[in-house]
């Protein structure tokens, strides 16, 4: 791996050049609030082998805080001998060269599986596709929170009627941190509950405090019931 930043990871499998030009692969990865994901789809592009360094500190600029770089006198040595090995289907930790020059962050997000990678419609960060969805838009974490949960977001006072259920919010997750910035706490979190059961709880808790306001999302794990706090019951 020659390096990474906020938005790119850049790996090469040849130092062999071709038009005294070696290939690189581009992998986008997106910095979410449950760590980092590492992109499907990749994009190539040629570097100029007398070039490389160069390429190297334009891409990765030392400005960038989540920059980093392969140890350059490494790279050194690998384009001085001709250094090739075959592309792998999937970049993992075990698949690259100089693992334990990576960012720990960036190792962990190895060794998960890549998911496809899109921009924020909001803010242009790069987020998961599908995670965040709001109005039809594809969101990053932060922006789904900010406007879901939120002072505009689909808040209710009191207990949900059949309708309301059947148009939560849907997310894969909510990151407390986040819900602390928008003043939100978490009050209820229901896994392996079947509907009717779900329903009902969620129902005894927003009736047992209607002045507060209330709000129902759906995750990955089940039903996470939210509430503005600060107001008096």
């Amino acid at each position: 791996m020659l390096g990474g930043n906020a938005s790119t990871l850049a790996v090469v499998n040849s130092f062999v050049t071709e038009g005294g030009a070696i290939t690189a692969r581009l992998i986008p990865i997106a910095w979410t609030p449950a760590g980092v994901v590492v992109g499907d789809a990749w994009q190539n592009v040629g570097i100029a082998l007398t070039g490389l360094f160069d390429w190297i500190d334009r891409t990765f600029a030392p400005e960038d805080e989540r920059a980093f770089i392969a140890p350059l006198r490494d790279v050194e040595l690998l384009a001085r001998i001709g250094w090739q090995a075959p592309l792998p289907e999937v970049v993992s930790e075990e698949s690259v060269l100089n693992a334990e020059d990576l960012p720990d962050e960036i190792a962990d997000a190895l060794g998960h599986a890549p998911a496809p990678v899109v921009q924020c419609t909001a803010c242009r960060r790069l987020c998961v596709r599908d995670e965040f969805v709001w109005k039809e838009k594809q969101l990053c974490a932060w922006d789904y929170h900010a406007q879901v949960f939120g002072r505009r977001g689909p808040w209710r006072n009191g207990a949900y009627e059949e309708r309301h259920f059947e148009t939560l919010p849907s997310a894969a997750y909510v990151a407390p941190l986040l819900l602390q910035e928008s003043g939100v706490e978490i009050v209820m979190a229901l896994g392996a509950v079947d509907e009717t059961t779900a329903r009902t709880a969620i129902n005894v808790l927003l009736d047992s405090d209607a002045v507060r306001s209330h709000l129902a999302v759906r995750t990955e794990g089940g039903i996470t019931v939210l509430r503005e706090a600060g107001e008096a019951t």
